[in-house]
């Protein structure tokens, strides 16, 4: 917890009324955070990069990547955060560079999307592609430098993660991609991270019925490296095909 002290009543919809007490600016805003806010400038880092990034990129998106699939998903995806010429460009998540290539053919071959091509030959996201039964989030929503948010960043965004996952339907399998993705939904249910260990492949029972699964992330550093394979990829998904098409496995 952060040791700030802020006067804080009550929120409205354009920002916080200064008239209580609360200690704890990180822990307040992640409780409090339900609805996704694609105007949200609570990090003052990030919000000084997006502008940064938008002044010389009027063309890209540079605001908060809202999540992308359908409302009551079997399988929900959560990424790190949106990549500079990727989703901050495009407003769709994984949409633009080498990690959503290789995901989005992924999901194609395991018949969460209609396509297995997230851009458009204008180079935009693609309106051909949309997934099925799946849905696709990240643990920070706006670019962070050098893709690499702070943790007080990651903790204030978790409120929106929070509410994703609360309104999963029962039975839900969430992948989470990196460790980070993997700490940020933890976090997000109440849980310690010692009881659930990352690692690929693993499989995590969570309490309320969701059940977690870790792959490395598939960014081209990964792949180029040989430390998550395409093979390594797929099997991760067969596995999940394998498994919401028995609701009833433990």
């Amino acid at each position: 917890m952060l040791g700030f002290l802020f006067l804080i009543n009550t929120i409205q919809p354009e920002g916080l009324v200064f008239q209580g007490f609360v200690v704890g600016f990180q822990d307040f805003v992640t409780k409090h955070m339900t609805t996704f806010d694609p105007n949200c400038r609570r990090c003052p880092r990030l919000a000084s990069f997006l502008d940064e990034v938008k002044a010389a990129n009027p063309d890209y998106f540079c605001r908060p990547v809202p999540p992308f699939g359908v409302n009551e998903p079997r399988l929900l995806i959560v990424g790190l955060a949106p990549g500079l010429n990727g989703a901050n460009r495009t407003g769709r998540p994984f949409t633009g560079d080498y990690a959503g290539t290789l995901l989005y053919s992924t999901l194609h071959r395991f018949g969460f999307a209609t396509s297995g091509e997230p851009l458009d030959a204008a180079g935009r996201a693609n309106p051909a592609l949309q997934l099925t039964a799946c849905r696709i989030t990240n643990a920070v929503k706006c670019l962070p430098p050098g893709n690499k948010p702070e943790t007080a960043e990651v903790v204030a965004c978790n409120g929106y993660l929070k509410s994703e996952l609360e309104a999963l339907p029962r039975g839900t399998v969430v992948l989470a991609l990196g460790n980070v993705a993997h700490q940020s939904v933890l976090r997000a249910l109440g849980l310690k991270v010692k009881d659930y260990a990352f690692a690929h492949a693993a499989r995590h029972r969570l309490p309320g019925g969701t059940t977690l699964y870790d792959s490395y992330h598939c960014s081209r550093y990964n792949t180029q490296t040989r430390r998550l394979t395409e093979a390594m990829f797929h099997a991760v998904f067969a596995t999940i095909k394998e498994e919401l098409s028995c609701p009833t496995s433990t």
